[in-house]
């Protein structure tokens, strides 16, 4: 029997951050990868949607392209995207052989003993004292008839099997207008695809800023998309859907359906059940250190059920080792990023409007149009975005941030840092801002609250 003080069940984001990172703390690390290590981000989701997204932006599918050649231009896309992946692939597991970390390709079956837990079904046995649940998410099948029929004959797909057809349909419609739809919608939208999404809610993105939502939905809508918010899907057949809106049945019609309403925390641990774990609505509960209800037993990532994002899953991985070490540290979720990679980019973090208000936080809005930044104008010409601050005025401090606009992504950060250092307003005001740059936006936005729409320099 080989021991170790960490084993790790899940190879995604969140465990192989959390044993490269525990492996430098000193930490002897077993990692249980049945299939690819980098789990749903790498392989079908974070990095293969921007490489897509990325070569949309260059083929430029639409621009007087026949039908051959924007086929061929999706094939590339494909195999550059599969390209990415694999050289990733390659750095993980190079990475994770450089801290030790001794990585299984099983799925072990879990039990408790004396010492800890030990993974009984390998050619030998695996034993450690902690042990860290990673084990990601799946796709939410909702039981919709028809959904199953379409997904085992194939012209319904998740985003998981979507993301590796070489072929382009000419009719894709989408059930579900969060952050995985719209980005998928987008990219097939560039390759010429007729998109049509359709959301139960009465705006896409979920619980994100309503109004920098809407200003998305304007911008792809633009761009061709059809949304239909306040649709509820009720039956799938072979290339038709019938869906409900505003208490009238309608159908659309389609060549492939993308079923994209969410995934869900895997359970599918063996052994899982007989541990004891605590689990509501289908996920692990955990607290502040990532710990469950079990001593010396942790759960990260999507399986907590808490925010299905890579990054958020790195910092619970560290939190989860730390505290394990006996080192001060929990998860604090008041500045976390969520970005949809469109174009315009929209980013999030902190507290919505919406949220603010149900919570009964007092706080002003803070907004500037885009174009006030010189940069963004010269590169995109007037469009429309906005930068969106919550500003806590009593205690002087941003408490959420909405943006859409190019390098959103990138500048996100530094309202999070903001946020969650509860740096005071007055400070922000007195950094120099680089010139010309698209984050100078920020500094506009505390200035002012009512200002023109437009006033680019």
């Amino acid at each position: 029997m080989k021991t170790y003080d960490l084993m790790i069940v899940g190879g995604g984001p969140a465990g192989y951050h959390a044993a490269e990172y525990a492996a430098k703390k000193g930490l002897s690390v077993a990692l249980f990868e049945k299939e690819q290590l980098g789990g749903t981000c790498l392989n079908v989701g974070c990095i293969p949607t921007k490489s897509l997204l990325d070569s949309a932006k260059h083929f430029s599918f639409q621009i007087g392209r026949s039908d051959e050649e924007t086929a061929k231009a999706h094939a590339t896309a494909i195999e550059k995207k599969d390209a990415i992946v694999q050289q990733l692939l390659k750095g993980i597991a190079g990475s994770l052989k450089h801290s030790s970390v001794d990585v299984y390709t099983f799925a072990p079956a879990i039990k408790r003993t004396a010492a800890g837990f030990r993974a009984a079904n390998l050619p030998g046995e695996v034993e450690a004292k902690y042990l860290l649940l990673a084990s990601g998410s799946v796709p939410v099948i909702p039981p919709i008839p028809g959904l199953k029929e379409g997904l085992e004959a194939g012209y319904i797909a998740t985003s998981d099997a979507l993301l590796s057809r070489k072929t382009l349909p000419e009719r894709l419609a989408i059930i579900g207008g969060g952050v995985i739809g719209i980005e998928m919608g987008a990219y097939f939208l560039r390759a010429g695809v007729s998109v049509s999404v359709m959301e139960m809610a009465d705006k896409i993105l979920g619980p994100s800023d309503g109004e920098v939502s809407r200003l998305l939905q304007h911008e792809l809508e633009k761009s061709g998309m059809h949304i239909r918010l306040n649709a509820r899907v009720t039956k799938v057949e072979c290339g038709k859907l019938i869906y409900e809106q505003n208490g009238q049945m309608k159908e659309e019609s389609f060549d492939t359906l993308l079923l994209s309403v969410g995934r869900k925390p895997n359970l599918a641990i063996e052994g899982l059940s007989d541990l004891g774990v605590a689990i509501e609505r289908g996920a692990v509960v955990t607290d502040e250190h990532c710990q469950t209800n079990l001593p010396n037993l942790f759960a990260i990532g999507d399986i907590n059920g808490k925010q299905m994002l890579a990054h958020v899953a790195y910092r619970e991985g560290e939190v989860a080792v730390n505290t394990i070490l006996g080192e001060k540290d929990e998860m604090d979720e008041s500045a976390v990023c969520a970005i949809v990679y469109t174009k315009p980019e929209a980013a999030f973090v902190g507290m919505s409007e919406e949220q603010a208000k149900a919570s009964g936080v007092e706080v002003s809005v803070r907004k500037v149009s885009i174009n006030f930044s010189g940069r963004h104008v010269a590169e995109n010409g007037v469009t429309n975005g906005i930068c969106k601050l919550l500003v806590d005025e009593k205690r002087g401090v941003i408490v959420g941030a909405a943006v859409l606009s190019v390098y959103a992504s990138e500048y996100i950060y530094a309202l999070a840092l903001m946020i969650q250092n509860k740096i005071p307003v007055a400070s922000i005001l007195k950094t120099t801002f680089p010139h010309p740059t698209v984050c100078e936006i920020i500094r506009d936005a505390l200035q002012s609250t009512n200002r023109p729409k437009s006033n680019s320099r």
